[in-house]
Order: structure tokens, then C-alpha cells, then sequence
């Protein structure tokens, strides 16, 4: 008999079908699949789930031979680690593969508000560039000070990239680091009073919630913008959406937001906003290369062995 295994959401199909050969799969995004899912809850001992949907403490309580959350991404804040540990549930993400992508938006998002993009497209769909109108010009990246907040692998990746079109950079991490030669700050407030870019990188938890709050964004300055690729409970939307309607931050470019899909109406009116919809490590390579671990996560728990990427 396959074991049954809970996949919250779809994947990419050959990580579809490959799921389908070695595990009976119940796909909760799925109607038809209900009945069946019903009766299959005390077998269920494997999920497969997304880093921004998780899987909920309710749900783990009706998965009493749950032994394996198997997330397609990084974050955990979507899963209660402790809770799962507590149940003796291995939370496994996987790490490494989706960075250098997400680092890619981040900086295609810094450079889209920089240069303008969204209001240049626009500009030339509308005609309004054909009627005579020009676009204000944009800025260069090159001898800014990008500040970097959360230096895990993400945060590292998008840093070098930074440099490479000719910015400094310095952060901010929860824990000091011996083995980087970019200044540290003592705290966010710092690092964006120290910065024309606030690249967001950190991991979400109760302890990040609203890091980027309206000190940070205060201190980061009317020539300031905020990136974020992490999550959107690190940033105070209240402030940021103020901020950016005040003048007190020039831009931002931001994948992520609380919410989301269903983001706040205010930030389609935001000035020198570019919106992406969490797209960090949405490229057909990087999801089939995060829907391999995930069937290697799930592999190595069936075969009695502990996956190099459990979390909790």
C-alpha cells in the first residue's frame, strides 16, 4: 500500500506525477477529492504544502498519523514548528535552491524603481510618451549604499549581486557575522539611516513581525526605497503605505505582502510602487528543482531516515 500523503496545493507536473507513483494522493485544493480525503485523515502521514500556505494547527489535530510536513519553499512561519515537533512531525523546506532567484527579483525589483519601469510602461501603452509626455528620470544604482536585512543565504546572494553594479553594502542579522567583510549595524533603524536601498531578506517569525516599522522607513529617508522578498508581516504596511504617499521613502518594490493574494487596495495607488505577486522563486527550473527536495524530504522520511533540511 502507497502511503497517503495531503498536498495543499499543486506542483509542477512531473513532481505531480512522481507523487502520484509513490503515494496515494489527496489534494485538498481539489473538490472531487473531499470524500475521499475524509475517510483517508487517520492514514494521512505525509503533506506536501507551500511555504506562504503551511498548514495549520487545526489540521495537524485531524492528522493523528501525521509524521512529515513537507513545505515547497523556506518559510516556516506558516507552520507551527514547535507544535509539529511537540507531535513528533519533521518539517522539512528546501534551502539553497531557490536563492539565487529570489535574489534575482530582488534586485530586478530595486532596478525597476530605480529606472522607472512600471511608470515607463505605462507611459508607452497609454500613448502618453507618443503625445510628447516624458518620463522623469530615474537613478543609478551604481555608488549606492545598499542595506541589507537578514543576511542568510538570500540575503548574501542579493548583497553580491548589489555589488556587482558598483553598490557598498552593510546589514543588519539577528546573530553578528565573523565571516563577511561588509559593516554591520547594531539595529534596522541603523542600517536604513546608512542606506539608499533596504533590501529585506529576513526570515519571518514573531520576533521579525513589523521589523520594517515607521522608525526604519523614518531613518531610510526621502531618497530611501524598501525591497522586499522575504514575507509581508516583517513590514508595517500601515507605515510603509504612509510613507510612500507622504514622501517620507522615495520607492519600494515588493513581491510579498500580508494578505496576500488579497492585498490592501491602497498599495494599487501607491507613487513609484512596483507590485510582483510573490514571485521570488517562480521560474520552471528553481520549482522543479524545490519539487525534487520535496520528494527527496519525503523519500529519506519513508526510508526511516531524518532529511538534512528538517526545520524544527
Amino acid at each position: 500500500m502507497k502511503p497517503d500523503l495531503l498536498l495543499v496545493e499543486p506542483m509542477m507536473p512531473p513532481i505531480m506525477e512522481e507523487l502520484h507513483r509513490d503515494y496515494t494522493v489527496h489534494r485538498l485544493y481539489e473538490a472531487a477529492d473531499r470524500p475521499a480525503l475524509e475517510a483517508a485523515l487517520r492514514s494521512i502521514r505525509a503533506v506536501a504544502t507551500g511555504g506562504g500556505t503551511g498548514l495549520s494547527n487545526d489540521w495537524i489535530e485531524k492528522l493523528p498519523s501525521l509524521g512529515i510536513i513537507a513545505i515547497n519553499g523556506v518559510g516556516t512561519d506558516k507552520v507551527d514548528l514547535a507544535y509539529a515537533r511537540s507531535r513528533d512531525i519533521d518539517v522539512t523546506t528546501t534551502p539553497g535552491v531557490l536563492t539565487d532567484d529570489v535574489a534575482d527579483l530582488g534586485i530586478a525589483l530595486m532596478l525597476a524603481v530605480l529606472r522607472r519601469l512600471g511608470d515607463g510602461d505605462r507611459l508607452v501603452r497609454e500613448g502618453r510618451w507618443a503625445s510628447g509626455e516624458q518620463l522623469p528620470l530615474g537613478h543609478s544604482p551604481k555608488g549606492k549604499r545598499i542595506g541589507v536585512l537578514g543576511l542568510g543565504q538570500i540575503g548574501r546572494a542579493l548583497a553580491l549581486r548589489a555589488e556587482a553594479f558598483g553598490m557598498s553594502v552593510r546589514y543588519w542579522n539577528r546573530s553578528r557575522l565573523t565571516d563577511v567583510e561588509w559593516v554591520a549595524h547594531e539595529s534596522p533603524a541603523d542600517l536604513a539611516r546608512d542606506s539608499d536601498v533596504l533590501a529585506v531578506c529576513v526570515a519571518a517569525s514573531a520576533a521579525t513581525k513589523n521589523i520594517v516599522d515607521a522608525s526604519v522607513l523614518e531613518a531610510l529617508g526621502p531618497q530611501g526605497i524598501v525591497v522586499n522578498v522575504a514575507r509581508g508581516s516583517v513590514v508595517d504596511e500601515d507605515a510603509l503605505i504612509e510613507a510612500l504617499r507622504s514622501g517620507t521613502i522615495a520607492g519600494a518594490g515588493l513581491d510579498v505582502f500580508v494578505n496576500e493574494p488579497k492585498i490592501r487596495s491602497e498599495f494599487h495607488s501607491t507613487p513609484n510602487t512596483v507590485l510582483m505577486p510573490h514571485q521570488g522563486s517562480a521560474t520552471v527550473e528553481t520549482r522543479l528543482a524545490m519539487g525534487r527536495l520535496v520528494l527527496a524530504n519525503l523519500a529519506a522520511h519513508f526510508a526511516g531516515q531524518k532529511s538534512p533540511n528538517v526545520a524544527n
